[in-house]
């Protein structure tokens, strides 16, 4: 079986545009990817373009050589836009291999541990400015069925953090506990923006509470922020969404800076890649609690993938827009905060490109800290 040619979708979703690709077969076969990469629309799509020489007339089925192949070729090897690229190429992939052999797709790497995947949601709390705002849209998301949220409520702080700000966002905190009670787990999303010592004194402060983890409280260029901040930090530390394959986690792993790893399957090269980093951190006893921001496709990929290792904790997962199940045929069951895994072939999900066709992706400006 060889791959004839692929097709890429862009598809605005709200407060970014994803990237969806279908890849065709000459077999008739053809399998589904993501490759959604934070307002980097237009370069990822051009990477697409970069990898068509490569992958044109490569046996899917040999998913592992596509990627070893592709990777060595790439003299930057390790861009966001290639990976995230390549990562979509080798979703569809998988996804043909395992429609060939009718299985789904955690077959594929070794079965599943877990029947099921717990998740937490994430952007529920998009529009809230007060604590009495985030409560409110926390209250909602439990009454929806969630058990576990995260959300990110520093407004526009950045490096540090004032007095009046910490003190707000100890409210916020508060008031959401307070909102949901006890048994509803919160996870704070630092977004990558304080120094060592700032993201220190919010953990700190949030003791409280029972924060279930601290996701990225530092940039996160530097190693040894993340290190440091996590040997001292009262709380659990999660990081690595922006790491990109497995080699930039080697380090982080190794010097056990984190209590929950979060690589992303876009970010890290795709399924095969996301499984080894998965075991990577499963020998030095970090649990696995992947980064999903992205759409329909990467959650699939994604839950396959913690399906078969030992170490996972948690899956996130995205409120973004209503006509998601329109532009692909997603079809989520979600009992009590957990995700129940699709026995269908391959991936078990396809793209409806007449639907991706009534949202055209737009020119969108990225906001990460957004003043409150």
């Amino acid at each position: 079986m060889k791959i004839t040619d692929y097709q890429t979708y862009a598809v605005c979703a709200g407060y970014r545009n994803v990237i969806f690709v279908k890849v065709f077969t000459d077999e008739g076969l053809w399998g589904v990817g993501e490759a959604t990469l934070e307002w980097k629309t237009n370069a990822t799509l051009g990477a697409f373009e970069d990898l068509r020489p490569y992958v044109i007339g490569m046996d899917p089925e040999r998913f592992e050589w596509l990627f070893y192949e592709c990777y060595r070729q790439s003299y930057w090897r390790v861009d966001p836009c290639t990976l995230s690229a390549l990562s979509a190429i080798e979703m569809a992939c998988v996804d043909i291999t395992g429609k060939k052999y009718n299985m789904p797709a955690y077959q594929l790497f070794g079965g599943k541990i877990h029947d099921k995947i717990k998740i937490y949601t994430n952007g529920w709390s998009r529009d809230a400015k007060t604590p009495e705002g985030f409560a409110d849209r926390a209250r909602e998301a439990v009454e929806n069925g969630a058990k576990a949220l995260k959300w990110d409520f520093f407004g526009s702080s950045y490096l540090t953090i004032s007095s009046e700000a910490l003190n707000r966002s100890v409210k916020i905190m508060a008031a959401v506990r307070e909102a949901v009670g006890p048994d509803i787990d919160l996870l704070i999303e630092g977004h990558g923006r304080f120094n060592p010592f700032s993201a220190l004194k919010i953990a700190k402060e949030m003791v409280p509470f029972k924060p279930f983890f601290f996701e990225e409280p530092v940039i996160p260029d530097i190693i040894e922020d993340t290190v440091y901040v996590h040997d001292n930090s009262p709380i659990p530390i999660a990081a690595g969404e922006r790491l990109l394959g497995k080699n930039m986690f080697r380090e982080l792993i190794a010097r056990k800076g984190a209590d929950f790893l979060q690589p992303d399957v876009i970010h890290v090269g795709g399924m095969n890649e996301l499984k080894k980093i998965g075991v990577m951190a499963e020998v030095q006893h970090i649990q696995f609690a992947p980064h999903n921001p992205g759409g329909p496709i990467a959650t699939a990929a994604t839950a396959h993938i913690c399906a078969t290792l030992s170490n996972f904790e948690f899956l996130e997962m995205i409120i973004d827009v209503p006509y998601r199940t329109d532009i692909s045929t997603e079809k989520l069951v979600i009992e009590d905060g957990y995700l129940i895994l699709s026995e269908e072939p391959g991936l078990g999900i396809d793209i409806v490109p007449e639907e991706c066709a009534k949202y055209p992706m737009k020119a969108i400006k990225q906001a990460m800290f957004n003043g409150f």
